[in-house]
């Protein structure tokens, strides 16, 4: 893949393992919690359920929000 990479013309950049934050469906998730779950409570299981579904749903209706959050511009930063 290095080699095919390099033939090209690609710069191939290695994530460290575990990177949640350049992970974009970390980034959902964690907008996910802050919208529903965060400073919620919800005494039924019903509740609960129907504001997640509702979330996914009508996820359009965070669509300026999420624009910001899941993107690929990533600000790289080499080490010294």
């Amino acid at each position: 893949v290095q080699e095919k990479a390099e033939g090209l013309g690609i710069a191939l950049d290695f994530l460290p393992p575990y990177s949640p934050n350049l992970n974009l469906i970390e980034r959902l998730w964690k907008f996910f919690k802050k919208t529903i779950i965060r400073d919620s409570y919800y005494p039924e299981f019903e509740e609960f359920y129907q504001a997640i579904y509702d979330f996914f749903r009508n996820i359009e209706k965070y669509y300026e929000q999420l624009k910001t959050l899941i993107t690929l511009k990533f600000q790289i930063i080499k080490a010294c």
